[in-house]
């Protein structure tokens, strides 16, 4: 049977597991995990299909919740970036008995963009699902880029992105296009209006993946949840302002959870 790479780490009390983004792995975390060590027990995942997860293939959104089921916490915070925030919200919304708190990162219940919503234009995520079969690694290379358009060491942080990547075993195509399908699919805004649980959203100023009016929308329609938008990053906060990222997630866990 196919089992996830779930590696643990960390001082504190506090469980929070890490999801990352399409095409990533968990090494992605590993510039803040120093930061973070001493708040919290840190459960450092490779999604299914991806990095050291690489025995599963391509998935729906819940099925990738269920294939979390076996190792997750009894109780913990989850942070999901990018794709990994709609896993997390998924498993949220189907265990909240098993989450503390949840924390999106330069996430949205929708990414793909709406008469009504903001986001990634399809056209947009076809072409890159059209694009992998015939230029698998420059696709890769393309969605890295845009991760971080605009901030002030944008070769530097797509670099160390890239490293990542490059780091562990690379997910099939097949895997890189069910990710790519989820984007472009997935839709839980309605679902997450009943989500109850302490939920802080957390956003790049620069992102030009998830705009950041995506963040004012869900200020008036998630009244429960508060937004932070960290000024100067775009896709990947954690990497252009670890800093700032990681006092986001101890203050909320203070606030909120403790």
């Amino acid at each position: 049977m196919a089992q996830l790479y779930w590696q643990t780490t960390g001082t504190g009390k506090v469980d929070l597991v890490l999801l990352h983004g399409w095409g990533l792995n968990a090494t992605v975390w590993h510039g803040i995990i120093d930061r973070l060590s001493p708040h919290f027990r840190l459960h450092l995942v490779d999604l299914p299909g991806f990095g050291r997860s690489g025995d599963f293939g391509p998935l729906s959104l819940d099925n990738m919740v269920d294939s979390l089921l076996p190792q997750m916490p009894e109780q913990a915070i989850w942070l999901g970036w990018s794709l990994g925030g709609l896993v997390a919200s998924r498993l949220a919304l189907r265990y909240p008995q098993r989450v503390l708190g949840l924390i999106s990162v330069a996430s949205s219940p929708c990414f793909t963009a709406r008469d009504d919503w903001p986001g990634i234009k399809p056209q947009t995520l076809q072409s890159f699902q059209q694009q992998l079969s015939s230029d698998f690694q420059r696709t890769v290379e393309r969605f890295l880029a845009l991760q971080t358009l605009g901030t002030e060491y944008a070769r530097q942080d797509a670099r160390r992105l890239k490293e990542v990547v490059l780091s562990q075993p690379m997910p099939t195509v097949a895997v890189l296009e069910g990710g790519l399908e989820i984007l472009r699919t997935a839709d839980l805004r309605a679902e997450m209006c009943g989500l109850t649980l302490p939920l802080l959203r957390i956003y790049g100023y620069l992102d030009g993946l998830v705009p950041r009016k995506a963040a004012q929308l869900l200020d008036v329609q998630w009244p429960h949840s508060r937004s932070a938008v960290i000024g100067k990053a775009a896709h990947a906060p954690f990497i252009s302002h670890p800093e700032a990222f990681c006092q986001q997630l101890i203050d909320f866990t203070a606030m909120q959870v403790l």
